[in-house]
């Protein structure tokens, strides 16, 4: 008998009637809870929107504004509504009974009452906006309902590199603008690497004028075929970066500097190389790596890596550190300052006579506790100006230093110790976890070019950045989780967008959502597409999604019934099985394929998705084998 395989996938979807089915309300990330009732809400603009307490106008208006780019009127504004209004009324009042950062939406067929005060109001209309469905007939209907909410963690967190390539002011307030609409709190802002120096600093102008420019960049994946033989060069200014703060705080977003110490310094070695252990020694370049312009002196990175000349641990450089942190500490408010700590070679430590006799001088073990000594100079530094310290997860190496934070990059480990020894965690882990949103998305050869790695959207989903090891004391100090997005191979804010989403709304939900409340299906199949469709009327890119249900494995058999329906409203699948590429050229799916395979042979199913707006998926292959003996499954 033969064999029959099916993959099913959703029935055709609407942007509109999701909100309204979903038991979510559409809403990313998940609300705690949920509970539908009897009656709708008929939004038009006859209803009027309540705002008591002038402390909630810029809600109001945010709310407003959505309504008019929803629906075509705005809303008229009261301070109280008339005993016969329908209205949506915007409420501070009993806010205080509610956990921190949380929200009530109460909608019933007279009236919607959002209840939240600070981030948490900003919260409740950000989920007010994402439930409200498309206009029909001139007006919104809005399934009555209950939500209550509040977060999981309470440092919600997305990071962005802008050291190895750097974007406009306008792009990263754009980026804070969807971290704040997936109510993420905290953006980390990468501002310092060995390929370039993107902060100005007043007292050492050269960090940026010579620190903020490099020769040349590799032609594709390190160590590169070549490069560009282009100066890329530019940085923040002080007021850039105070508009920047001022900004995000506005929409409840921590904005936290990392310069990095003592490792990834190159750009700060190359405009003072008395910082290096060994100033008068060259930039090491290995004579068959790529570069650009002279190999002599103290040179920027034009490489991708980690490299061995660092900080040298003397007076001059801590006082050179302190000062470029003072003058970090008064553009950002935040109490975390980033400090870096990680992949720092200690080669250069090993061969300097200065360190090997400050490490007995200290009575240290070695190099690793000469780190330790250095980040914990750095923290008491920084603790006597009222911050805290973030690094990553090496800083433990050595010793931590008393009050430290860690960000645990290299898998789980290191927050699990970090928390054991009572220090507050932030967990970050790259590799098959999937927050380094820098990795590819698929497996298809049509991915840009990236670092390496496997991180589809599903993956992030699953973590949980909860250690089931430790104990319920030792969670505690587990205060949230963070994705990371390094750009050695990001160049544009087009590719920024495409790597992070939609991977963000996974972050969204494993940060902000119970654990209880997740479930990929109705996340992939019912909200994902809601948002993505919205993106596709902003002008933002994204990673498109591959058919939902089919799978890029080797599958064998000899009959196959394909069901393939397109993963966003709106969109359409092109397939071909003769092994050409497909596009619109291509057969358009309608209805189940049928395969036949003969016995030692193997089809290929090749598709690719095209949404509405134009934009493409990868394109996706499926081996149908039968017993084929080339054939090895993916």
């Amino acid at each position: 008998m033969k064999k029959i395989l099916t993959l099913t996938l959703l029935v055709s979807m609407s942007v509109g009637a999701f909100a309204q089915t979903d038991v979510n309300m559409g809403i990313i990330p998940a609300p705690v809870s949920v509970t539908k009732k009897a009656g709708t809400f008929k939004l038009d603009k006859t209803v009027v929107l309540v705002s008591a307490d002038a402390k909630n106008a810029k809600m109001a208006d945010l709310l407003n504004a959505y309504v008019v780019t929803k629906g075509g009127f705005s809303l008229r504004e009261l301070k109280s509504a008339g005993p016969a209004d329908r209205a949506i009324v915007i409420t501070s009042a009993g806010a205080d009974q509610l956990p921190f950062e949380g929200y009530k939406i109460s909608i019933t067929d007279k009236k919607v009452t959002i209840t939240g005060k600070d981030a948490g109001l900003f919260y409740a209309v950000q989920s007010m906006m994402q439930l409200l469905p498309d206009k029909q007939n001139n007006q919104i209907l809005i399934n009555a309902a209950e939500i209550n909410d509040y977060p999981r963690f309470k440092y919600r967190g997305m990071h962005l590199d802008v050291g190895r390539h750097m974007f406009p002011v306008a792009f990263i307030k754009k980026y804070i603008d969807l971290m704040s609409q997936y109510k993420l709190n905290n953006f980390h802002w990468h501002l310092t690497e060995d390929q370039g120096w993107r902060i100005e600093i007043k007292k050492y102008p050269k960090l940026t004028s010579i620190g903020g420019s490099r020769n040349g960049t590799i032609i594709g994946r390190h160590p590169g075929v070549g490069t560009d033989n282009t100066v890329y060069k530019g940085f923040y200014t002080q007021e850039e970066a105070k508009d920047v703060v001022a900004y995000a705080a506005a929409r409840y977003i921590n904005v936290i500097p990392e310069i990095e110490l003592p490792g990834h310094s190159s750009a700060a070695i190359a405009a003072y190389p008395e910082l290096s252990c060994f100033p008068d020694k060259d930039t090491f370049v290995d004579e068959k790596t790529p570069w650009s312009g002279s190999r002599k002196g103290k040179q920027v990175q034009q490489q991708w890596g980690v490299f061995q000349d660092v900080f040298v641990p003397n007076d001059a450089t801590f006082k050179f550190l302190e000062d470029v942190l003072d003058e970090v500490i008064a553009i950002f408010p935040s109490k975390y300052i980033h400090i870096g700590g990680d992949e720092s070679p200690k080669e250069y430590w090993k061969q300097s006579e200065f360190c090997q006799q400050l490490i007995k001088k200290l009575g240290l073990k070695d190099e690793h506790e000469l780190q330790s000594y250095f980040i914990q100079r750095i923290e008491k530094h920084i603790n006597s100006k009222g911050r805290s310290i973030i690094g990553w997860d090496e800083i433990l190496e050595g010793g931590l230093a008393p009050n430290a934070t860690v960000m645990s990059w290299r898998g789980v480990e290191g927050g699990i110790a970090a928390a054991k020894q009572d220090h507050d965690v932030i967990m970050t882990p790259g590799g098959p976890i999937g927050l380094y949103f820098d990795h590819k998305q698929s497996s298809s050869a049509d991915e840009p070019t990236n670092i390496g790695g496997l991180a589809p959207y599903s993956i992030a989903y699953a973590y949980d950045p909860m250690p089931k090891e430790l104990t319920a004391d030792q969670q505690k100090h587990v205060i949230g989780v963070q994705a990371n997005v390094w750009t050695e191979y990001i160049q544009t804010p087009a590719k920024v967008e495409y790597m992070i989403l939609p991977r963000i709304f996974s972050l969204s939900e494993i940060a902000w959502s119970q654990v209880a409340r997740k479930d990929l299906k109705n996340f992939s199949e019912e909200r994902i597409p809601v948002h993505l469709a919205r993106l596709d009327k902003t002008g933002t890119n994204y990673w498109v999604p591959t058919p939902l249900g089919q799978s890029d494995k080797t599958m064998d058999g000899a009959d196959f019934n394909l069901e393939l329906k397109a993963p966003l409203p709106g969109a359409k699948i092109y397939y071909t099985l003769d092994l050409s590429r497909p596009s619109e050229n291509a057969t358009l799916y309608s209805n189940a394929i049928k395969v036949n395979v003969p016995k030692g042979e193997k089809r290929v199913l090749k598709t690719i998705v095209i949404t509405a707006g134009g934009k493409r998926s990868v394109v996706t292959e499926t081996i149908l084998n039968n017993g084929a003996p080339d054939v090895k499954a993916k």
